[in-house]
């Protein structure tokens, strides 16, 4: 028997269908929690598809109320700053200006998902909102909001990922090793982990 599952109907017959509350969750507006939440988020994921498919997900953090902020019930803004400059999903958008976006607040098992189109923007008139440490962003990214939803605790509860407990953060090599075998090979060791772990590497997020 082939493995693989190819068709919609050959999925359902594995998962089944969805509850008609569950599959009638979305709306196409942000209300009054939306907002909240959002606004409480300090950490987003932004996925984005290039013309030709390929796909991105990239992490966005910032203090809670700058890392985004909602214009209107069909509008909102992300913060873009300084990074490594590949600008991999911003690409993608300039060709395919769908995003999806998953909004997360620490220590809550719910999420908040949101899907749309992208513009962006080298400034504009509410950039002072997205302002952190007198910075303002490098770039905006303004969504029309398509679609949003609640989304369960489930993959939360499965990971544990907010209970202590279950944190092993030295079972992998230190950023700074995994930098030096796969990005940094041409420096010394000692200078890789003296940049990370330097304390402009924190102090300057904002530069």
């Amino acid at each position: 028997m082939d493995a693989q599952i190819r068709t919609e109907s050959e999925l359902r017959e594995i998962l089944g269908e969805p509850h008609p509350r569950i599959r009638d969750k979305d709306r196409d507006r942000l209300d009054d929690v939306h907002r909240i939440f959002i606004e409480s988020s300090p950490f987003c994921l932004v996925a984005t598809s290039g013309a030709d498919g390929s796909c991105d997900v990239s992490p966005k953090g910032d203090p809670a109320g700058q890392l985004a902020v909602v214009l209107d019930e069909r509008r909102l803004a992300l913060a873009e700053r300084p990074g490594n400059r590949r600008a991999d999903g911003f690409v993608n958008l300039l060709a395919n200006p769908h995003i999806g976006l998953i909004f997360i607040i620490p220590g809550r098992g719910d999420t908040l998902r949101v899907n749309g189109r992208a513009r962006l923007l080298r400034a504009a008139p509410y950039s002072d909102l997205l302002e952190v440490k007198g910075h303002r962003p490098q770039i905006i990214c303004e969504v029309e909001v398509e679609q949003v939803f609640f989304h369960c605790s489930k993959a939360f509860l499965r990971s544990e990922l907010w209970d202590p407990r279950s944190w092993d953060p030295q079972s992998i090599p230190s950023r700074a090793h995994i930098a030096h075998a796969s990005e940094r090979s041409d420096q010394p060791l000692d200078d890789v982990i003296a940049h990370y772990e330097s304390p402009s590497y924190a102090t300057g997020l904002y530069a």
